[in-house]
């Protein structure tokens, strides 16, 4: 069958984004992976499936580029925000989209009737080892040590929908992520695999990070991972919670406060181009 897609990225965050809303999509986890090729397909971390819901405006469904069916996608769901907005024409200032890891509620900012940036409230951070799930002791990981392959890394873990492994490094970009990051997403200590962000502290609102992405390795930007970053920095005491902290990405910038209420996470959302595909 022949399916129109709209390729839309957050920030670097490249997905196929697909209208279900009338019709099934057949088999995601098995045309994921193939979609997702860039050099011999459209390209992309992964495609994302816009459904109908009985909860909120829309449903997502999102599938890395292995085929993994993931929880929550922060740069995914701003432009799901942007699809229902721009396309299906749900004309709202705040939208509702449902997520295997709850509804969230996003907030658009429009201009000349298209949307250009979006603010998501994630919810709280999930702190609690067994909920995230990591496997260590205690109410929480916070600097705790962890051992990858021959060297050992101070960690702070957190769940944003789905698992977060965040480290301090003088230089992201120094590190051979294609050798560490496998290392991090598939070690013993967490049960569902797990992301990974390195993290340098700039300044008291401001850092650097880069990230390797369970099922999908070494992506330009991740929300969920820029949310992680955030509220492991003010745990660690490097930021103020209730501040907005500035993180830079390989594809672009976030803003994200971390607060009691919960985190919310402020970018941008882009209509790369539109296409037709065989599946």
């Amino acid at each position: 069958m022949q399916r129109k897609f709209w390729k839309m990225h957050g920030i670097g965050n490249d997905y196929l984004y697909f209208d279900c809303f009338e019709e099934d999509f057949p088999h995601p986890e098995i045309v994921a992976p193939r979609l997702s090729e860039r050099r011999f397909s459209v390209g992309g971390d992964g495609i994302i499936l816009v459904c109908p819901s009985k909860i909120a405006d829309a449903k997502m469904r999102m599938f890395n580029a292995d085929g993994s069916e993931g929880k929550m996608c922060g740069n995914g769901i701003r432009c799901v925000g942007k699809f229902l907005y721009d396309v299906r024409g749900i004309k709202k200032d705040a939208l509702t989209v449902e997520t295997l890891s709850g509804v969230k509620t996003l907030r658009v900012c429009a201009e000349n009737g298209k949307v250009k940036s979006v603010t998501v409230d994630m919810g709280k951070a999930t702190l609690t080892p067994a909920e995230i799930p990591a496997r260590f002791s205690g109410a929480a990981v916070i600097d705790a040590p962890l051992s990858v392959g021959a060297q050992e890394y101070r960690v702070t873990c957190v769940s944003m929908g789905n698992p977060h492994c965040v480290t301090f490094v003088e230089d992201p970009y120094a590190l051979d992520l294609e050798r560490m990051g496998c290392g991090f997403e598939t070690h013993e200590a967490f049960p569902e695999r797990v992301n990974t962000e390195f993290v340098k502290v700039l300044g008291n609102r401001e850092i650097l990070m880069r990230v390797w992405e369970r099922g999908s390795g070494e992506t330009w930007a991740c929300g969920t991972g820029a949310c992680a970053a955030a509220v492991a920095s003010v745990l660690n005491g490097y930021c103020e919670k209730g501040e907005e902290i500035l993180v830079h990405l390989r594809g672009g910038d976030l803003i994200v406060t971390y607060t009691d209420s919960g985190v919310f996470m402020t970018g941008g959302a882009t209509l790369a181009f539109t296409g037709e595909v065989e599946i």
